[in-house]
Parts: structure tokens; sequence; C-alpha cells
């Protein structure tokens, strides 16, 4: 009986450290771990982390944009939108002269969600360039489906073609990239000035206080005659 026991309590702690020295190496094996690149990049998507590049002003953007760039990438937007003069609403209004116009407004009627009614304001190059990155961000309860467009350069493009199709808005100029430098350079100048006039004023006599006496003047030197 005791050797019956013992023998079945032998396989079973062999058993035991079969199935171990197999997980261990079923773990080297097979390490799983998060792949170094994307396989699939997904448009539209945000960028995790922090400590990314400054985003560049869409001003900035547009001073180089190319609409004939920004017409072949609209292309994604026909199935739902018309942009030619009087052209008909689809599953999104109709966008013939958009720029400048008031947001979720005229559109022959279009029915535009209470999210975006609620906005307010009109279509600038910001505002557009806010929608474009992401419709869901610029108006949370849209009805529009498109995730955004991730690349700058193609909102900005996307946004001169815009433009050309009955707004004909002026562009915006571009920030001056010197514009930082002259602004804390103009601190320093006020910082020098305000210290050269306490210098100044310290030096000056306090109004109503008697003026310190003048030292005697000297005694003539005696001529020789």
């Amino acid at each position: 009986m005791d050797n019956r026991t013992n023998t079945i309590a032998g396989w079973v702690l062999g058993a035991c450290g079969v199935a171990l020295g197999l997980g261990i190496v079923g773990g080297m094996v097979y390490h799983s771990g998060a792949p170094e690149k994307p396989g699939f990049p997904i448009e539209g998507a945000e960028a995790e982390g922090g400590g990314g590049a400054a985003e560049v002003p869409i001003a900035t953007l547009l001073a180089t944009a190319d609409p004939a760039k920004g017409a072949d990438v609209f292309k994604k937007c026909t199935a739902c939108h018309t942009i030619t003069q009087g052209g008909a609403n689809g599953i999104g209004p109709n966008l013939y002269a958009t720029l400048g116009e008031g947001i979720a407004e005229g559109k022959a009627g279009f029915a535009f969600s209470d999210a975006l009614k609620s906005h307010g304001g009109k279509w600038g190059f910001d505002e557009m360039n806010a929608w474009l990155t992401s419709p869901r961000k610029f108006a949370s309860g849209t009805k529009m489906t498109f995730a955004g467009l991730g690349n700058a350069q193609d909102r900005a493009n996307v946004i001169a073609y815009l433009n050309q199709q009955g707004s004909n808005l002026p562009l915006p100029a571009a920030p001056a990239a010197g514009a930082p430098a002259a602004a804390d350079g103009k601190a320093d100048a006020k910082a020098d000035a305000k210290a050269e006039g306490n210098t100044t004023a310290a030096a000056e006599p306090a109004k109503g206080a008697a003026p310190a006496p003048t030292a005697p003047a000297p005694a003539p030197a005696a001529t020789a005659h």
C-alpha cells in the first residue's frame, strides 16, 4: 500500500515538473510584446504620449498650400458632398462658398446636427482647420462620421481649394518667425528704461528738500607785485 502511494505521488510530482518546464519553454518561444511599428496606420488617429513637435499654425501652411493637391484630397469627400455652385445637398451639405459663412447655417435648409448648430460663429480658416482635424472634437455629437485628416499640409491644401470654390477670402498673414524675440526685446527695453528712471530719480533731490550747502569759494591767490 505504501509503495503504491509513493508511486502515485512520484508520478504526480513528475507530471507537475514536466508541466512547469513546458510552460517556461513555451513562454520563451512564444514571447508576446508590442510591435515596434504598427502594421496598419490609421488616418486621423491621434498620436499617444506627449513631447511632440509644436503644431505649425494653419496660416503658415496656407502660405504654401496647393489648391490642386487639395482637390485631390477632396475626392475623399465627394461621396457625401458636392462643391459646385448650386449643387444639391447629399449626405452632407453642398460646400460651395462655405468659408466665411455661418456655421450650420444656410445650405438650402440642410438638416445640420444640434451639436454643430450650437457651436456658433463662422467658418474661418482656423475653424475649418479644427473641423478637418477632428469633427467629433470640434462639435461633440456631430453626425459627421469622417475621422478627420491627420496630415496638416493636406488640411491646408483642402482649405485652399475650398476657399477657391466661391469664397475667395484673403489668406491670413503667417505669424512672423521673430515675433517672440521682438516681444522679449521690448520687455528688456522697458526694464532698462525703468532702471534708468529710478537712477535719475535717486540722483535728484526730493521735492521741497533744502538744497545742499555749497562749498565756500577759495580765496583769491595773492598776486605778486
